[in-house]
């Protein structure tokens, strides 16, 4: 009988974390829970060590999570992957695995796409889940029997932070931003300046105006009342061209209004895009919640579906709310943020998602955004009037 010869580096983090060159991670509570173990084989397809990277977004009354586990040990031709809730968490739904749940214990088992993994492969999978009150981190992943971890020795030294991953909370203000607005240069009433009112399609009720009543800094911010009907659209395009920032554009923005996102589908940012040959990326909402949406297929993220909706966020009212967005021009990748928190259902890793990026991915060649507008536009249903301020677009992220 061997002995197993355990080294476990355990790391836990609360708060902000990084996924790639355009994510920032929650404000709100989020997990990241890494564990590395190494141990002689007990067996054919036994696995002798393995990685676990678990990264869950909470919110109150329930949860995402992203998990990622690699093999360290011999090749594998299916794993199972365990562990143990300490809290209420229970898991409602899974992708891309097959996950069941006792009492605290969990076990997620491998697709018949997901299944073989080399020495150094990894497979990824979420799920979604609710929670009452308490929520610690998971413990005790055992990959085909073999734990993951188990003596506390000390955890490791995180990386450097390179030049294309940015720190958990970029700078606020501008930076480096080639597009930077707090609309306190406007001298009228009339949007006009770096800032021109235009109706792309057709134009209807729909107005935009500079407002020295509302702001989120300063005295001045951008006023849109939005009508509801196709020919309402009323947006207020930035002169600066965004076509040579990459590779990935950053914007961060203030905006407040007054109306709960309608079910039907509706727009507040237009970027033209030349991979869509001037058809544009939207930023908008669907079913209540926030959405991307690619005016060249109507490709939406996420999936309107009651799964993909739910891990999307509704835009709150009545209250400034910072919103941010990452577009990479040289792969179909994206991410966004509200006030500071990664939402997950508006995240495009390249790694297709159930309920999420599936209709997204359909598409390779990456955006090219070259302008932003601000404004509304419905499809369908739904008044709203909107105010934008400390409006920021450029190569480097930009904080709250």
């Amino acid at each position: 009988m061997l002995t197993p010869l355990v080294r476990c580096l355990p790391r836990l983090r609360r708060g902000p974390r990084v996924r790639g060159p355009w994510a920032v991670a929650s404000a709100a509570l989020a997990l990241a829970v890494s564990l590395v173990a190494a141990m002689p084989a007990s067996g054919a397809g036994a696995a002798s060590g393995c990685r676990v990277d678990y990264t869950a977004d909470e919110w109150t009354g329930g949860y995402t999570a992203q998990v990622r586990v690699t093999n360290l040990g011999a090749p594998l031709t299916g794993w199972r992957l365990t562990w143990t809730y300490g809290g209420d968490q229970h898991v409602t739904s899974a992708w891309n695995a097959t996950v069941t749940q006792t009492g605290h214990s969990v076990t997620a088992v491998s697709t018949d796409w997901n299944g073989a993994l080399a020495t150094g492969a990894g497979a990824d999978f979420g799920l979604q889940g609710t929670r009452q009150s308490t929520d610690p981190a998971p413990t005790g992943f055992s990959l085909n029997g073999v734990p993951c971890g188990g003596d506390g020795t000390t955890p490791p030294t995180p990386p450097p932070t390179t030049p294309d991953t940015p720190s958990p909370t970029p700078p606020a203000g501008c930076g480096t931003a080639v597009l930077c607005a707090g609309f306190e240069d406007q001298t009228g009433s009339t949007p006009s300046g770096d800032w021109r009112f235009t109706a792309p399609d057709c134009q209807g009720t729909g107005t935009a105006a500079v407002d020295t009543a509302v702001a989120h800094s300063g005295t001045r911010s951008l006023r849109v009342d939005g009508r509801a009907g196709y020919c309402n659209h009323a947006f207020v395009a930035a002169t600066a061209d965004l076509s040579s920032v990459d590779p990935v554009l950053y914007v961060r923005m203030w905006v407040r209004h007054t109306t709960a996102l309608p079910a039907s589908h509706v727009t507040f940012v237009s970027m033209p895009d030349t991979s869509q040959s001037g058809r544009t990326l939207r930023v908008g909402g669907q079913n209540g919640a926030l959405q991307w949406n690619r005016e060249s297929d109507d490709a939406t993220l996420p999936a309107q579906s009651p799964a993909g909706v739910a891990l999307s966020r509704p835009l709150p009212t009545g209250s400034w709310q910072c919103l941010r967005f990452a577009v990479d021009t040289s792969a179909p990748r994206l991410d966004t943020w509200l006030a500071d928190e990664q939402v997950p259902g508006l995240h495009v890793d390249g790694v297709p998602t159930q309920d999420v990026d599936q209709q997204w991915l359909s598409r390779t060649v990456p955006p090219r955004p070259t302008a932003l507008r601000l404004g509304w536009e419905s499809y369908g249903s739904g008044d709203d009037t909107l105010w934008f301020d400390d409006v920021a677009a450029g190569p480097a992220p930009i904080g709250c």
